[in-house]
């Protein structure tokens, strides 16, 4: 077996002792190669399950985590996804394998930007990467069947509840501080929104307003 096979099955490993176990999920996990998002010193660790530093001061979160988030996401093959925070984008380049369409929102330009040319390199046509702040979610393209937050929350954010189809999910990190956030997965009803607890997690902070590159 070639080093780069082992090393692929050894990532699938990985995620589903973790508990990644649709199968939907972890194909596009094998297919969508995490070593391009992963630049710099750290690039030799692309396969390994932790998260990583990436540019403008923002982190790749740990493979096992885009499972888990993707898979509680619960992705349609007809679905219109917004995710708010592209960061490196290879959580949008995930959800690309499973949507219709995936909206993605991030306040720093120079990720947008680096993200847009890895979309293009990797031919993911379905992507839609904008600079702007993603606490506002985008109200021009609502409303999304799915919505994903890869930054922590005090709340669930209220514009991007607003922006949720009924019937629609959104998973977002929430809590106080760094320290301890959990996983919410929010589902909106015709009598109103369901909150499920998933797991406890640590992101970024959502902030609003624009990065400074």
């Amino acid at each position: 077996m070639t080093e780069a096979a082992e090393r692929k099955m050894q990532f699938l490993f990985a995620l589903r002792s973790k508990g990644v176990t649709d199968s939907r999920v972890l194909t596009a996990m094998e297919k969508i190669d995490r070593g391009p998002f992963v630049r710099g010193i750290f690039a030799n660790r692309a396969y390994e399950d932790m998260p990583l530093p990436i540019a403008c001061g923002q982190t790749i979160s740990q493979p096992s985590v885009v499972g888990l988030m993707t898979q509680a996401l619960d992705v349609q093959p007809r679905d219109k996804v917004l995710e708010v925070g592209t960061g490196s984008g290879y959580q949008a380049a995930i959800l690309s394998q499973l949507a219709r369409r995936v909206y993605t929102v991030d306040r720093h330009r120079r990720l947008v930007r680096e993200a847009r040319q890895l979309f293009d390199d990797m031919d993911l046509t379905n992507i839609m990467a904008i600079t702007g702040d993603g606490s506002f979610g985008l109200p021009e393209q609502a409303p999304f069947d799915r919505i994903i937050v890869t930054a922590a929350a005090e709340d669930p954010p209220g514009p991007l509840l607003a922006q949720l189809r009924v019937g629609g999910i959104m998973v977002v990190p929430v809590g106080q501080s760094d320290t301890v956030q959990h996983l919410i997965k929010v589902t909106r009803l015709d009598t109103g929104l369901d909150y499920q607890e998933l797991r406890p997690v640590r992101f970024v902070p959502l902030l609003e307003g624009l990065g400074k590159e």
